[in-house]
């Protein structure tokens, strides 16, 4: 079984994840350019995202549910300013696809937070 497998019927785990393999072959060609610090700044920012959100799904309450998924929102910011960085040096690679992908990624986050809330 593959996470996608697992998590067929949660499109924030799968969109989560695949944003974060995204993020790795991201890191990997900073790496490759010796761009250390803004490469390590997005694998733990950009991999968190998915991290916290897939935590949230073991909440012990609603409150920590919405609380786990707002450390998400959080990384998901930090991640957003690192790729607007690399997007507007020219020395980085494109980073237009990661930002679309992460801007659905934080319309489903406040979107759940928000249903969540009036539950």
């Amino acid at each position: 079984m593959t996470f996608n497998e697992k998590y067929k019927n949660n499109a924030l785990l799968i969109k989560t994840f695949e944003f974060s393999l995204k993020i790795i072959d991201l890191t990997e060609e900073l790496q490759e350019k010796k761009k250390f610090v803004i490469g390590n700044q997005l694998l733990k920012s950009g991999t968190s995202i998915g991290a916290n959100s897939k935590e949230a799904q073991n909440a012990e309450s609603k409150a920590d549910f919405i609380h786990k998924l707002k450390i998400a929102i959080k990384e998901a910011d930090e991640t957003e300013y690192w790729l607007f960085l690399c997007d507007a040096h020219k020395s980085y690679p494109n980073c237009k696809e990661l930002l679309n992908d992460l801007s659905e990624i934080l319309k489903i986050l406040n979107k759940i937070i928000s249903t969540s809330k009036l539950k």
